[in-house]
């Protein structure tokens, strides 16, 4: 493979027809300078970033009732700055600004569901939903939660929440009931959305007794609503007070939406972080903040345009849900799926792509191995002739899969690996509609993300691995983490490292391009098939099993991702038989979710840990794949990493 020539080029009709190009000519014009590239526009965006993010909701069109006269207040602070600290806004009035009878969302849920909604009919319902939370007694700042599958009813509660100012969170229904009560049960929702099941590799999940556990271990709600997706008439015996989502809207008629213009900050969303070091932290995204950015990513990085049909193949307990529900505010169609992405063969995301002449392809890099290992050639087998786009996020994109997609999905596409997290609900670097394609590099820093690279001192590196940080504020920054006084939390996740410096714990290089090339975490969570995931989830409930005593899971890299690899330390006198390990895996599998279970699960006599008792994983991680452990001195017990050398059962 020639890396000396970049494997797509946009040609100069298709740069002159992009968003960013627009963008730039105004950004010109407001601002009397010269912007002749990308790289020009990423510079003003740095180091005019007043500048560049009003030009970016001018140009956006963004619905305020008001920006005010401040762009940035205290913006020497990281965290502490305050965007558009006068602006009155609604998030979900954005989102809402079609009102005609072309497709608002497509949905697909496996091959059992077929749904269509226009823009009016999601408006009305939107309406009406909007009202029925009202009766309830839900008010701004009030949190409406859903377990619901990536359906269009999520989306229209989502925007009736919003349009009051309510806090929406979310989990997917495939998570557990501990992994719900863990994230629901810290925010005390007022409202739970729950439906009675879902679909998965052709077979039907019922959710309706996993639902009434959690009710019956989470604080009190006022009412729970049960979207019927199974069945048409669910039962509801053991769900006291529950009602069917036909019977909450009943007796509201659809009409204006009374949206609720609130400041800038105000919090739209509760999302979750993996849960490492004990129970997920619950961070507070603000509906400015989430609304600038994500439209700023549509827009110009994916150069959406109105009309445009996007699909991002996701749950509704990832943030790219988040992130897809925003192309509303583009007016794009939403195309929506719930299932597996394999059944009934893995074909499946390409026929809907076909099907609803999908622009925007937005998938998992493990999604796009997969495909490849199943030896499937959609370039041969599908047209995909609108699909202009190629997203890939959740894990590095390998540079072989780089080239599987342009030899055997399609040639002229933007192909865009993209990265950011859960804690901005954006991303540091992405795609560039305008710009090549290099075998195995994300293109570009983000437009008004100051992205660097330090090393271990904190010194700014190019071309050799750092530490992905950002250097100055940008508006999608946490609001702040619930539960957390004095911030203690948040300060301590993101700047403890590098103070006053966002230090987002992936381990990167800047490349000669200026592109971007992701070597991996450099934190603990683990991340198989590019879902994260936290190892006190797991360590709950292997360790609630009388018969283990204690247990450390580590990623262990393995045929070009990662794969869970759990130790076990029993009671004495046991040994890890083939009952046991199914126990433990049904446990995981039951009370978190299928992605949390361990590849490989090993018994062991001990292990390593600090002297003040802490167990090390990032040094047994180490020891597994052959590296040297650094400061061995710290650990209380350090014969103990002898034990994870060369295991036999972690060589297939």
């Amino acid at each position: 493979m020639d890396d000396t020539r970049p494997l797509w080029q946009p040609s100069e009709e298709r740069i002159r027809q992009t968003n960013m190009v627009r963008f730039m000519e105004d950004v010109e014009e407001d601002w009397n300078v010269d912007i002749r590239d990308y790289a020009e526009l990423y510079r003003f965006s740095i180091e005019e970033k007043e500048k560049f993010w009003t030009s970016l909701k001018d140009y956006a069109g963004i619905i305020a009732e008001t920006w005010g006269t401040d762009v940035l207040v205290d913006g020497d602070k990281m965290p502490g700055a305050r965007w558009f600290p006068d602006a009155r806004l609604n998030f979900a009035e954005n989102l809402l600004r079609r009102r005609d009878d072309t497709d608002a969302l497509v949905f697909w849920g496996e091959d059992r569901v077929r749904r269509r909604i226009t823009h009016a009919d999601l408006h009305d319902l939107v309406s009406r939903l909007a009202q029925a939370l009202v009766a309830a007694g839900v008010e701004a700042g009030d949190r409406v939660a859903a377990y619901l599958p990536n359906m269009p009813e999520t989306v229209a509660a989502m925007l009736a929440a919003s349009s009051l100012g309510a806090i929406w969170s979310s989990c997917s229904p495939d998570f557990g009931v501990q992994g719900v009560v863990d994230r629901f049960g810290q925010i005390e929702p007022k409202v739970l959305f729950a439906a009675d099941g879902y679909y998965y590799n052709g077979k039907s999940h019922d959710c309706l007794g996993k639902l009434a556990e959690i009710l019956d271990r989470m604080p009190p709600v006022a009412r729970t609503v049960i979207v019927p997706y199974m069945r048409a008439a669910p039962p509801l015996d053991g769900l006291p007070g529950a009602v069917m989502l036909d019977d909450f809207i009943a007796g509201f008629d659809a009409g204006e939406i009374a949206f609720r213009r609130l400041p800038f900050n105000h919090p739209l969303y509760i999302m979750y972080s993996s849960g490492t070091t004990g129970a997920p932290k619950c961070m507070v995204h603000g509906a400015g903040g989430t609304l600038l950015q994500h439209v700023k990513e549509h827009l110009l990085h994916c150069d959406i345009k109105p009309g445009d049909r996007v699909f991002f193949f996701t749950t509704c307990g990832w943030m790219m849900w988040n992130w897809l529900v925003s192309a509303l505010a583009c007016q794009a169609t939403l195309l929506l799926y719930d299932g597996s992405p394999f059944h009934p063969d893995g074909n499946v995301i390409f026929d809907l792509a076909d099907a609803e002449a999908m622009t925007l392809l937005g998938t998992s890099a493990k999604f796009i191995d997969a495909v490849r290992k199943a030896g499937l050639e959609p370039i041969k087998t599908h047209a995909l002739g609108p699909l202009r786009m190629i997203a890939s996020t959740g894990s590095p994109l390998a540079p072989e899969a780089f080239d599987f997609v342009y030899a055997s999905i399609k040639a002229d596409v933007h192909l865009a690996s993209i990265a950011g997290g859960t804690e901005i609900l954006s991303c540091f670097m992405g795609g560039n509609p305008t710009a090549p394609v290099w075998r195995g590099e994300i293109q570009t820093r983000a437009l008004g993300m100051a992205v660097d690279v330090f090393d271990d001192d904190g010194r700014p590196v190019r071309g050799e691995k750092g530490e992905l940080v950002c250097t100055a504020p940008f508006p999608s920054m946490p609001v702040h983490f619930w539960n957390d006084p004095g911030d203690e939390k948040y300060r301590a996740a993101y700047f403890e490292k590098f103070p006053g410096v966002w230090c987002h714990g992936d381990y990167v290089e800047l490349t000669e391009h200026d592109g971007i090339i992701i070597h991996g975490r450099s934190d603990t969570t683990l991340n198989p098939g590019g879902v994260r995931i936290g190892t006190a989830e797991i360590y709950r409930q292997v360790e609630d099993l009388d018969w283990v005593v204690e247990s450390i899971v580590i990623g262990q890299e393995w045929e070009g991702d990662v794969r869970v690899v759990l130790f076990v330390i029993l009671r004495q006198g046991l040994t890890l038989d083939d009952d046991r390990i199914d126990a433990i895996k049904a446990r995981i599998r039951t009370n978190c979710t299928a992605r949390h279970v361990p590849a490989r699960i090993v018994q062991v006599a001990d292990i390593p840990r600090t002297k003040n008792n802490k167990i090390t994983e990032l040094a047994v991680r180490d020891v597994v794949h052959g590296r040297p452990v650094k400061n061995t001195d710290a650990l209380a017990n350090p014969e103990a990493l002898e034990l994870y050398r060369d295991l036999p059962e972690l060589r297939t």
